[in-house]
């Protein structure tokens, strides 16, 4: 019995394949193409990398590691730019206007170029806040194999014995405008705050999305939690680059890992890390694009059941690099599948179960560290996103009940956002 060859490039041969395509072939051969080129799949590498914002200026070196990675393993790379802007420099002003805009633009964007050029796959690369949602979005429309490559969280800065990070400085200007705080203080944290490249290091959207694409299963175990500056950062861009290869050969698709149940996988991530607000947000737009049913009510549905495990800012004590050193977001969905809180038949990218990536993690997390909570000594014994009804607003109010801060419009319902 003879078996067919797999077809690695089953989408990009309509562009490459036959005597009518000689002039496709022509403008590929005059970027470097050889003939043995267009039998091997044509890998998007979406690439978030700008000098805006330090969530992204250390996203360069992500995807040379991709790139090369790509053609290692018998692919053809093709790169293609998504933009940026920051929240935290346009938050307080006009420009702000335009962040959810950019979400949609990023996702145009890459499903734009997969589709335009007939991908066989897309690798994702970004960095701040709108990046993630944004990438995935794009990568549901495209619907052909992919994985994100999240660009890692900053190190935290230091000023007089203390860890720092974005949210030191905001809070460092309320001190001073009271009173509170000299001048000089103000000035050395705000120069010290960020050290270097990365997203904001606390629980906040960038790192919160970051964690929810691990626990969907989109991105790779542990990537989530690294530190940009890291070597190991590298090496999982990598690693994500090798395992899209294999994703491709084996045709998972993203509407095969985006599922009712790994979306709850999330979002009871979500709710065990503290994280942002603004997921709610977010999945909802994601499970649009998936094409699954998920409704805000589904959000308190979950935080009902799922207790916040992990002390981690802006309502705890800790940053995503402490998280990454007491086991990452492994350590936290391992807990929550033992408990029964996660489903653990979901696909992930590598082809494996979600309870099969998390077989080796340990069932509780180590006893030297405070960073994630034993499951029977919580946070908090339930989720700390609230889905309100009644006289706060006709369809819902999603606030964070472990501490209010500014409120948002983003539609029918208010958002009250901490970031």
């Amino acid at each position: 019995m003879t078996t067919s060859p797999i077809v690695l490039n089953p989408r990009s041969k309509n562009i490459t394949e036959g005597k009518s395509r000689a002039p496709n072939r022509s403008m590929y051969y005059a970027m470097g193409y050889e003939e043995g080129d267009f039998k091997k799949p044509m890998v998007g590498v979406a690439n978030g990398h700008s000098t805006i914002t330090p969530c992204n200026s250390g996203l360069q070196k992500l995807t040379d590691a991709a790139i090369e990675a790509i053609e290692a393993a018998g692919g053809n790379a093709q790169v293609f730019g998504t933009p940026t802007i920051s929240d935290g420099m346009a938050m307080g002003t006009e420009g702000m206007k335009y962040s959810l805009v950019s979400r949609e633009v990023i996702s145009d964007c890459i499903e734009t170029c997969v589709q335009g050029q007939w991908m066989d796959g897309v690798l994702v690369v970004g960095g701040c806040d709108k990046n993630m949602p944004g990438g995935l979005m794009g990568m549901l429309r495209a619907n052909v194999p992919a994985i994100y490559v999240y660009g890692g969280t900053i190190l935290p800065g230091t000023y007089k014995g203390k860890d720092l990070n974005i949210v030191s400085v905001f809070e460092a200007v309320g001190e001073n405008a009271a009173g509170r705080m000299s001048d000089e203080d103000l000035l050395q944290i705000e120069r010290r705050a960020i050290p270097g490249t990365g997203s904001c290091g606390g629980m906040y959207t960038a790192n919160t999305m970051s964690s929810a694409f691990e626990a969907l299963g989109i991105s790779l175990p542990y990537s989530s939690t690294m530190a940009n500056p890291h070597d190991e950062k590298v090496n999982s861009a990598a690693e994500s680059a090798r395992v899209l290869i294999e994703a491709v050969k084996k045709d998972i698709k993203p509407r095969d890992i985006v599922t009712k149940k790994s979306i709850e996988n999330a979002v009871a991530v979500i709710m065990a890390t503290g994280g942002s607000t603004n997921a709610v947000l977010h999945f909802l737009a994601i499970a649009h694009a998936a094409g699954v049913e998920w409704s805000i009510d589904d959000f308190e549905r979950v935080r009902q059941k799922t207790p916040v495990l992990c002390n981690l800012k802006p309502s705890g004590e800790y940053l995503a690099v402490d998280l990454h050193r007491a086991g990452g977001i492994p350590q936290v969905m391992k807990m929550l599948l033992v408990a029964g809180l996660l489903h653990g038949d979901c696909l992930t990218i590598s082809g494996q179960t979600i309870a099969e990536v998390l077989k080796d993690v340990p069932d509780a997390p180590a006893a030297s560290q405070d960073v994630i909570r034993p499951i029977d000594k919580p946070m908090y014994a339930q989720g700390h996103l609230a889905i309100l009804k009644g006289n706060l607003s006709p369809e819902g109010c999603v606030a964070k009940i472990t501490g209010l801060k500014n409120p948002v419009m983003t539609g029918p319902a208010r958002v009250f956002d901490d970031e």
